[in-house]
């Protein structure tokens, strides 16, 4: 895998334990607490992880478990119910509330970026008026994703660990760069395609030039508060989590000791990853989401609408197919998982989602290394869990 690649899929989703394990009491879980224990701590060992927390739900049971520690150097669990860095999970959020805006008129997925966003994405090759909205949602548009230069050792992340970044600057950022390939041709069942955080930070900008809010007031307003979601919110410049949390740690290149990546400013992210939430509080969202809560019917066959990933995501991420800010992957029992992860450094959030809404699962965990063997194998040792979790469910 490329120098590129490996800085792509860890972007995503772009890896002295202590502590123990535990589950919710036998009154809330049918699944005999050992298994999904055992499986929690067989992926904390394999993927090297600091700290892991997993939620399983089957209709309206669920199971909890942990592993690891929440933070280096003492005992403390991870905690359950905790807040955590959504990272790219933030983009389904964002692209129903373009899919909504969509659904009212406002606006059109064929819409190009240059009708909202005039000269915002020219020069080095790159083209407004020739990528749409859908281009931007479903990753076909070829722009450059901005946080691939955002290469990092332990004193550069110190150095901008509180910077802010304005989302004209994030897009002129990626200007720099020519287009990896043309947008796709409308009716392409099989697209280019590439991971770019850049198609969200300007579909947030499409957001606020059609509504005159920010994406983040429209997802409040329109996602975060209908459903009571009390632990989701855009943090904005405030770099710290709110408790309870575990803290996240990463491995920076040339390095050999761990990085308390936590306490960071995530307007770097902005509408392409700076969501807070929680396991509990995207379970909600997503199950509402595919349930026709949140969508008209057409809107939410759009948002399914899947073509291939890129093949070095299918390294990572085996079959990967991708909407409209919705990620598609087939189960080892049959059928697919839908969802859409995210990483950061430091950490990872990885969800699956059965068709039929279901079972779910939610993980968390803390410990990122990006190399490709040990992300390779935290990338397997998570995708493995998921589909345990969602082939059997809580039994």
């Amino acid at each position: 895998m490329s120098k590129r690649s490996l800085k792509t899929v860890a972007v995503l989703l772009a890896a002295a334990l202590c502590g123990g394990v535990a589950a919710v009491t036998p009154a809330q879980a049918t699944q005999p607490e050992g298994k999904l224990r055992g499986e929690v701590e067989r992926v904390l060992k394999e993927a090297g992880f600091v700290g892991i927390s997993v939620e399983v739900r089957d209709g309206d049971r669920r199971v909890r478990a942990r592993a690891g520690t929440a933070e280096l150097g003492t005992d403390k669990p991870v905690p359950y119910g905790a807040n955590f860095r959504a990272d790219s999970a933030t983009k389904p959020f964002v692209a129903t509330v373009v899919l909504q805006l969509a659904a009212e008129g406002r606006l059109s997925l064929d819409d190009t970026v240059e009708r909202w966003l005039p000269g915002v994405v020219e020069g080095n090759g790159n083209d407004g008026g020739k990528v749409t909205l859908r281009h931007l949602l479903q990753h076909t548009s070829g722009l450059h994703n901005y946080t691939n230069d955002m290469d990092y050792d332990a004193a550069g992340f110190e150095e901008h660990r509180y910077e802010h970044l304005t989302p004209e600057q994030l897009v002129a950022g990626a200007m720099r760069s020519a287009p990896d390939f043309p947008p796709g041709e409308p009716g392409d069942p099989e697209p280019e395609w590439n991971y770019s955080n850049t198609n969200y930070v300007l579909a947030g900008m499409v957001i606020e030039r059609v509504t005159g809010r920010s994406w983040r007031e429209e997802v409040r307003d329109r996602i975060v508060r209908p459903l009571g979601l009390t632990r989701t919110y855009a943090p904005g410049d405030d770099p710290t989590l709110p408790a309870p949390h575990a803290h996240n740690y990463h491995r920076f290149p040339g390095s050999t000791g761990w990085t308390d990546t936590t306490v960071r400013n995530m307007s770097w992210a902005d509408a392409a990853g700076e969501l807070v939430t929680s396991q509990r509080d995207l379970d909600r969202f997503f199950t509402a989401l595919l349930k026709g809560r949140l969508l008209p019917p057409a809107q939410l066959a759009e948002m399914r609408r899947v073509v291939p990933a890129g093949a070095d995501f299918q390294i990572a991420f085996p079959g990967l197919h991708y909407g409209l800010g919705l990620m598609r992957q087939p189960l080892e029992c049959g059928g697919y998982r839908w969802g859409h992860g995210g990483s950061a450094e430091g950490d990872f959030v990885r969800n699956g989602f059965t068709e039929d809404g279901r079972r779910s699962v939610v993980i968390t965990a803390s410990g990122s290394v990006p190399e490709e063997g040990p992300l390779l194998r935290a990338e397997a040792a998570l995708q493995k869990l998921t589909d345990t979790a969602l082939c059997e469910g809580v039994k």
